[in-house]
């Protein structure tokens, strides 16, 4: 597998992760991703080269994606939080017919072992306050929980964070 830096026409595909993963979600009874996300906020991340394609190969469909970045939501993590150096990921989504095979383990590895390279202490996320199985699932990729927002106005509240370390995830960066 490789992973490329998204462009702005891969926008479309990347819309498409977020509706997928939402109809998925839905019969679950999880609201993940059930309201339509402003596409000029994913242009702005792609602009800032900040998400990334997972593919087959370079001229495949991309099978998963991430967003790996700088932004701390000032309403989940502390002052002092934000003075350490770390990367944060956002949006990432495996097509389902990857689901299963470890692919969100490798990319999570990838982003750490990123974070790792630019210096970075921590890697962090946050994930759907509703959603207790992609909690599980992120404390079982070594995230430790750090707090969950009370605010209602805060749909992705599940604060956690894992030391961000060298890792043979073996993605290739085209």
């Amino acid at each position: 597998m490789i992973i490329t830096r998204a462009e702005e026409a891969d926008l479309h595909r990347l819309l498409r992760f977020r509706t997928d993963s939402a109809a998925w979600l839905a019969p679950l009874g999880i609201d993940q991703w059930s309201k339509p996300f402003p596409a000029e906020n994913i242009l702005s991340s792609i602009r800032a080269g900040e998400v990334f394609l997972v593919k087959e190969s370079i001229d495949a469909d991309a099978v998963a994606t991430i967003t790996l970045d700088q932004d701390a939501d000032l309403r989940l993590w502390t002052p002092e939080e934000r003075k350490e150096p770390a990367r944060y990921v956002h949006k990432l989504t495996v097509d389902r017919k990857y689901a299963g095979t470890g692919l969100g383990a490798r990319i999570l590895d990838w982003a750490g072992d990123q974070a790792a390279k630019q210096g970075a202490l921590w890697l962090r996320l946050d994930a759907w306050t509703t959603n207790p199985r992609l909690h599980a699932y992120y404390r079982d990729q070594g995230f430790e929980h750090v707090r969950t927002s009370t605010d209602p106005d805060v749909v992705s509240g599940w604060a956690a964070q894992r030391s961000a370390l060298p890792a043979d995830h073996g993605l290739v960066t085209a």
